[in-house]
């Protein structure tokens, strides 16, 4: 017998990854009749049944909880307990129209900004919403409250145990995965860059060395590409999401570093052996930092002795590296002689960028783990390990950081409660059947512009049309016998529940509203006439999305991306020349964490900007991957900053303030034009300006650096003090901003050229 699986189960598998959406579907379609039968037929209360049908189908249908178990469950139980909130002030609310279209503008807007904090909210926003829109489009005395309340309660009740017993999901993270294999090619291309001979030695190294580079590139784009697939980030409130997530930022910075290389030179000199070390010894890090994201439970005391033992490698290095310089070593002042000698200091100052890095990577993951293995009753109390932000703290930072009117998220959650409160309004005064289909039209098709939002309301409108002729059709031929709807119902919510993921939205648009047909008429003489009425419903809650869309930035994501761009630019170039004048003793007030708040805010919601972006459906006139080249540039800037500041945390300002003022001036000079480079590039995408030319290599600041160093630095033996040492090291980080110019410029040529192609192709003025 053939050991293949079925035709179908691969369609199914290819389709729908992990049979996410048809666990989701196989599980609704058994507990959700069942419950409404038991409320219906054996307790003969329609209203309770309803909310409990409905309550079923946003708690095992419409959310995905990840993390352990325990968190799903408490996920799922801060659900319900919302849901229950939500039914009574929509019930509250819908005795009076203005009352009713008030609340749902102010309730919309909570639930869909929320949802900037975590996943975990934003990925509950159409269950909450729905929540509300079932009990406000539906104005019942308040003796009925108890009703509903008990429907949705009892849907709640069983829900947690149908997610904990019926075919669980399994316990697994999106990101602990890719980052671990990130962690361990990055680990292979040390271990080969370690084995660098001296200079005209032999190079067997070469081949090895380019195949690891593959391999680390390949598995950076692998895990950038699992952290952008999701239409939010992939992260929740806990702290081993949220460690998670910057590790992302962590490891693409290090594949970026990792391949990096100075114009100045071919192949640095191995003129240290102890950075040799600091590569080996992060290579074992990064071996012991993939062992732990792979099990997130295993033992962290392995991967915390072999970060100590980097740093003291690092540290060792920067005594050496101290040592070899040839302070007073006579030279001339030509460019290969300058540069000649920067070159010494060349893979001493990779291994220590390196080190940060991969410092960085050690603590994100020791605090994932650390998180992951606190007990229930650490977890239920919020006990945060280390010094990690509580998660409150870390909510209101990020929502503060949206409040902002260049925000896509306030813009989309703005867009999404205006249009419930119109849905709500034109629902009731024009006297339509069930005002909850308007609402519903309104929701499934509202996107982030109105190119977007009008083709997704011809879908809807389209699906709405055939599940509603599927529909009548299935009453017709029923007749009478109402009770085969009962055996209909859940191959109905199955067909509902898997359709958007495996077809289409305009088929899920078709299988849920076979599945409403099916449950409005269930136990009832079946009335096909009825689900053909529901199509005006549905047409008139897409032309509300249709309208708010084109009055509400009409343009979506796009022009929000360009946005968000050029103040992720503006902000990142600002905290990288703070940091600069922090390390020199500059610095007024000498603190650049505003500075770094301000850049790491621009950063989130550029990535929101982004992701709405990819997730918009139609024609799509920005290149994707000049726009991914540009958005990881400002990762790079915003962590070059980051290494600068940790490069002279501790040190004595006084110590600083000694070096001749020369040598100041010179790192000084090369920042200023780096980042000024960078606020033009910011310029040119926020207004359309010129883009200025990259920096070059500027022999004569590089000159004027080393003669400080040679001169003026030196100890009594005639070697550079450590501090002129680190002038460098920050100076190199300078120059290392100054790499990415050349690719983030033609990344914005290439992107403009596409443009103009598109508008070429596309009428003037077109939305989109």
């Amino acid at each position: 017998m053939s050991g293949r699986a079925p035709r179908w189960l691969t369609w199914l598998r290819d389709r729908d990854p992990d049979l996410a959406a048809t666990r989701r579907a196989g599980r609704t379609a058994l507990v959700m009749p069942a419950l409404f039968a038991l409320c219906g037929e054996v307790l003969h209360n329609p209203t309770m049944a309803s909310f409990a049908a409905f309550g079923t189908f946003s708690m095992l249908l419409l959310v995905d909880y990840s993390g352990s178990m325990v968190e799903r469950l408490r996920a799922q139980a801060a659900l319900a307990v919302a849901w229950l909130v939500l039914i009574c002030v929509g019930t509250l609310a819908a005795a009076d129209l203005r009352l009713a279209v008030v609340a749902t503008v102010v309730v919309g807007f909570a639930v869909l900004f929320v949802g900037v904090v975590s996943s975990v909210l934003a990925g509950s926003s159409t269950a909450l919403l729905l929540a509300f829109v079932l009990p406000v489009s539906a104005p019942v005395p308040l003796s009925q409250l108890p009703d509903r309340l008990a429907g949705a309660g009892l849907a709640a009740a069983v829900a947690l145990p149908a997610v904990a017993l019926l075919w669980p999901r399994p316990v697994a993270d999106p990101l602990s995965a890719p980052a671990a294999e990130v962690c361990r090619a990055a680990a292979g291309y040390l271990r080969a860059r370690a084995t660098v001979p001296a200079p005209g030695g032999p190079a067997p190294f070469a081949d090895p060395c380019r195949v690891a580079a593959d391999l680390t590139a390949r598995a950076g784009a692998d895990l950038r590409a699992a952290f952008d697939a999701a239409p939010y980030r992939p992260t929740g409130l806990s702290a081993t999401s949220r460690a998670l997530v910057r590790l992302v930022d962590e490891l693409t910075w290090l594949c970026a570093i990792l391949v990096d290389r100075s114009e100045y030179t071919d192949e640095p000199p191995g003129c240290d052996p102890a950075a040799h070390d600091v590569r080996r010894t992060a290579a074992r890090v990064l071996e012991a930092a993939r062992d732990l994201l792979t099990d997130l439970n295993g033992d962290t005391g392995p991967l915390r002795a072999r970060a100590g033992e980097l740093r003291t490698a690092l540290t060792g290095m920067e005594h050496s590296s101290t040592v070899h310089v040839p302070a007073e070593h006579p030279g001339g002042n030509s460019t290969a002689e300058v540069y000649g000698f920067i070159a010494a200091l060349d893979v001493s100052f990779r291994a220590q960028e390196l080190g940060f890095a991969v410092l960085q990577i050690v603590d994100n993951v020791d605090t994932a783990a650390t998180a992951w293995q606190r007990s229930w009753h650490e977890r239920l109390l919020g006990r945060e390990p280390g010094a990690l932000a509580a998660p409150l703290a870390s909510a209101r930072e990020r929502a503060g950081a949206h409040l902002r009117a260049d925000s896509v998220w306030m813009h989309n959650s703005l867009r999404g409660a205006v249009g419930l409160g119109i849905a709500v309004f034109l629902a009731d005064v024009t006297g339509v059947g069930h005002s909850f289909w308007v609402l519903l039209g309104t929701l499934s098709v509202l996107r982030s512009n109105a190119l977007s939002t009008g083709q997704n309301a011809a879908r809807a409108v389209l699906g709405t049309v055939a599940g509603s002729v599927v529909g009548a059709a299935l009453l017709h031929l029923i007749g009478h016998h109402g009770t085969a709807l009962w055996f209909v119902l859940p191959v109905a919510i199955l067909c509902a529940g898997v359709a958007p993921s495996v077809i289409s939205f305009a088929a899920g648009q078709a299988a849920f509203t076979v599945t409403l047909v099916v449950l409005f008429n269930v136990g009832h003489d079946p009335n096909w006439h009825v689900a053909l009425l529901r199509v005006q419903d549905i047409a008139l809650g897409c032309l509300v999305s249709v309208l708010v869309a084109l009055f509400f930035w009409p343009r979506g994501a796009q022009a929000a991306v360009h946005r968000a761009l050029a103040q992720a630019y503006e902000d990142s170039a600002r905290y990288l020349r703070g940091a600069v004048d922090y390390a020199l003793g500059h610095a007024l007030p000498a603190d650049p964490d505003p500075q770094s708040r301000a850049a790491a805010a621009s950063a989130r919601r550029l990535d929101d900007a982004f992701r709405n972006f990819l997730a918009e459906r139609g024609a799509k006139p920005l290149s994707l991957s000049c726009t991914t080249t540009l958005v990881s540039g400002v990762v790079g800037l915003r962590l070059a900053a980051d290494a600068v500041v940790s490069l002279w945390q501790g040190e004595d300002p006084a110590r600083v303030q000694a070096v001749r003022a020369d040598a100041h001036c010179a790192v000084l000079g090369s920042a200023a034009l780096v980042t000024d480079w960078y606020q033009g590039l910011a310029a040119s995408l926020g207004d359309r300006s010129p883009l200025p030319e990259v920096v070059p290599l500027r022999p004569e600041e590089a000159a004027r650096l080393v003669a400080s160093v040679r001169t003026e630095l030196s100890d009594g033996q005639g070697r550079a003090s450590p501090v002129a040492v680190r002038v460098i090291w920050t100076d190199d980080h300078v120059d290392a901003a100054r790499r990415l110019q050349p690719d983030l410029a033609e990344a914005v040529r290439t992107r403009a050229a596409a443009h103009r192609g598109w508008l070429r192709r596309w009428p003037a003025g077109r939305p989109g």
